[in-house]
């Protein structure tokens, strides 16, 4: 009982990233056996879209989670969920760019300028790129401090990608305010964190922070 106690409150890695993959999966074999609907290029793009900022909700979940539940366990997984939110939003993009638009530039160039969803969705993309990139031990150990702050724009990512989906449904914006709920505790969540008291300096000099100890911090 114990070792199965173990595996629900730290499941192997492998575990978490096949259930995330699990959407992408379902997607695909939708498009490849034709039931995605009359119009499967809309409906791959809202999909794509709907996990996109879903798994960006979920890691920004991560510390509150932790911290309102004491499980600890669950902030070795933030990193692969936010790539995955990235992964996600990538697809969302792709869709877009290659099946719905076919690189006509002129035509993405004049969606991006005139319509307001598309110009917010495009930002939201653009924010999370630098998130990716600098997401790995090495760029945490480089940016130190400047990290974290960084990787707040998460927030700013995710109050557009709530945008993007509430404009591009118009009538039935149900699931876009529940987003945007979420989004909103989240922040209130965070804004409302008690400030942590100071620590006193060890007589030896303070101690350097580590990457892992930076890489814990929460955007």
């Amino acid at each position: 009982m114990a070792n199965v106690g173990m595996l629900l409150s730290r499941p192997p890695k492998p575990v978490v990233f096949a259930l995330c993959a699990v959407p992408a999966t379902l997607i695909g074999l939708d498009a490849l056996h034709g039931r995605l609907g009359a119009d499967p290029i809309r409906a791959m793009q809202l999909r794509t879209g709907w996990w996109a900022l879903g798994f960006l909700l979920i890691t920004l979940a991560v510390t509150p989670v932790r911290r309102f539940t004491g499980w600890n366990g669950i902030a070795r997984y933030r990193r692969m969920l936010g790539l995955f939110a990235f992964t996600y939003a990538a697809l969302h993009f792709l869709n877009y760019l290659v099946l719905d638009q076919f690189f006509a530039w002129h035509f993405i160039l004049e969606d991006v300028a005139k319509r307001r969803w598309i110009t917010v969705g495009f930002t939201s993309f653009v924010l999370l790129i630098p998130l990716a990139v600098t997401s790995t031990n090495g760029w945490v150990r480089r940016l130190g401090k400047r990290w974290v702050k960084l990787h707040r724009l998460a927030y700013v990512a995710a109050a557009g990608g709530v945008l993007h989906f509430l404009w591009l449904v118009k009538k039935d914006v149900r699931e876009p305010v529940i987003f945007g709920v979420v989004l909103v505790a989240l922040l209130a969540l965070r804004l409302g964190r008690r400030p942590r008291s100071p620590r006193a300096v060890p007589a030896a000099g303070p101690r350097a922070e580590t990457s892992h100890q930076i890489a814990g911090a929460r955007p």
